[in-house]
């Protein structure tokens, strides 16, 4: 995991304090397509025209405080592609608020690359000053969750661009008043945000902890979910638990539950996630790019006829 740097020049004006502390609604956002997660293993091909690729996530932290080479690679992919930051240490969940320093570039950095929304986790990463490493899954409760959504709505407004929060996953689960659903629902009544609704996440979160799947879809606000993520994992045979490694072809479960939440709301954006054992032949991974956009096309036609 990357860390950002923390704390501010002294002095300075950042994106934070100067942003117009208005929400930002995420109805009206564009529609991606089918996408995948720009990593340095792949990237010939996601460059080559051969490929069907319709938009790029790129991991924020890699960029936010990079020297002008580095943030040149976004220019050049911008020409071609739609971006969208995701992070990993927004901290959404920790007591502090973050860092202005962090907003301010990350503020620029979603102008530079005119990116439609920008994402974080439903987590913590820090706490008192330490990074923890890892993305922690918060206490369910809802003072928690009502202070976790004010929060993240003035982090939105502060950037001046949609920001979506993402569900992790956990292996271990305290007892908590609140279901994960039911947390998340909460979380979005305190603020304007969307949902980056992981697909593999929930699915192997409802596995290992034998909650159901399809009563998460009942119970979190589906109309906020703007975009999916789609990956495999590894792991669920002689009673061990299912890990998100991002490290295998999407199962048939989660290629499930995305025609499902399809056929509950107009979602505007997949992203394929491979982080590690990628496969010798891109076709793959095209394939996958291509099932997705044959899904999320197709719902996107029959909502289209029903209106």
């Amino acid at each position: 995991m990357t860390t950002a740097p923390s704390g501010s020049a002294p002095g300075a004006t950042t994106a934070a304090t100067t942003a117009a502390a208005t929400a930002v609604p995420v109805t009206g956002l564009p529609y991606l397509g089918s996408g995948i997660g720009y990593r340095a293993e792949i990237k010939d091909a996601v460059d080559s025209p051969a490929n069907r690729v319709d938009w790029l996530e790129v991991i924020t932290e890699h960029y936010l405080f990079a020297p002008p080479d580095v943030r040149d690679v976004l220019h050049r992919l911008r020409r071609r592609f739609r971006i969208v930051p995701h992070g990993l240490e927004l901290s959404i969940g920790a007591p502090r608020e973050p860092s202005p320093r962090y907003l301010d570039a990350l503020a620029r950095l979603v102008d530079e690359i005119d990116a439609p929304w920008f994402s974080d986790h439903l987590c913590f990463t820090r706490a008192a000053g330490v990074a923890l490493g890892t993305l922690t899954p918060l206490p369910r409760t809802r003072d928690i969750a009502r202070e976790v959504g004010r929060r993240a709505q003035r982090v939105q407004a502060a950037v001046g661009r949609p920001l979506i929060l993402e569900n992790v996953t956990y292996y271990i689960d305290l007892l908590s008043p609140l279901s994960e659903a039911q947390f998340i629902a909460e979380v979005m009544e305190h603020c304007e945000c969307g949902l980056l609704l992981d697909l593999t996440n929930l699915d192997i979160n409802a596995r290992n902890h034998g909650y159901s799947a399809m009563e998460f879809l009942d119970t979190i606000p589906v109309e906020r979910v703007v975009q999916v993520h789609l990956a495999g994992g590894t792991g669920g045979e002689d009673d061990h638990m299912d890990l998100d490694t991002h490290s295998e072809p999407v199962p048939p479960a989660v290629w499930d539950l995305l025609a499902e939440l399809l056929d509950r709301a107009p979602v505007r954006a997949t992203l394929l996630e491979r982080d590690q054992n990628f496969p010798d032949d891109f076709g793959e991974l095209q394939a996958e790019l291509d099932h997705a956009r044959r899904i999320l096309d197709g719902a996107r036609a029959v909502r289209a006829g029903v209106r």
